[in-house]
C-alpha cells in the first residue's frame, strides 16, 4: 500500500501505544463492516505496528487482507495474536 499521509497519522500515533490499547483498537473494530478509504490506512496501519513489533499476526492477517470477524487478545507467551 502505498503510504499517504492519513497512513502516517495512524503509523506515529499507534508506534506511540501500548500494546493492551493495541488490542482494544483492533476490538472495536470487530462487527464493524463500513468500508472506507481512511479505514484502509487505519487497519494497515494498525497490523503494521503488530509486525514491527515482532507480534504475529496470522490469526487475522491472511496476506492482503485482516479480518474483524472475531475480537483478539495478545499471547505474551508466543508473542502472537490470539482469536477469541
Amino acid at each position: 500500500m502505498q503510504q499517504s499521509i492519513y497512513y502516517t497519522k495512524f503509523a506515529l500515533q499507534f508506534a506511540d501505544m501500548q500494546i493492551t490499547e493495541l488490542v482494544n483498537i483492533f476490538n472495536r473494530q470487530v462487527g464493524n463492516w463500513g468500508w472506507t478509504g481512511m479505514r484502509a490506512y487505519h487497519d494497515q496501519a494498525l497490523i503494521d505496528e503488530f509486525q514491527r513489533r515482532g507480534i504475529c499476526t496470522a490469526a487475522v492477517h491472511h496476506g492482503r487482507t485482516v479480518s474483524f470477524a472475531h475480537r483478539i487478545r495478545y499471547d505474551v507467551g508466543s508473542n502472537s495474536l490470539i482469536s477469541i
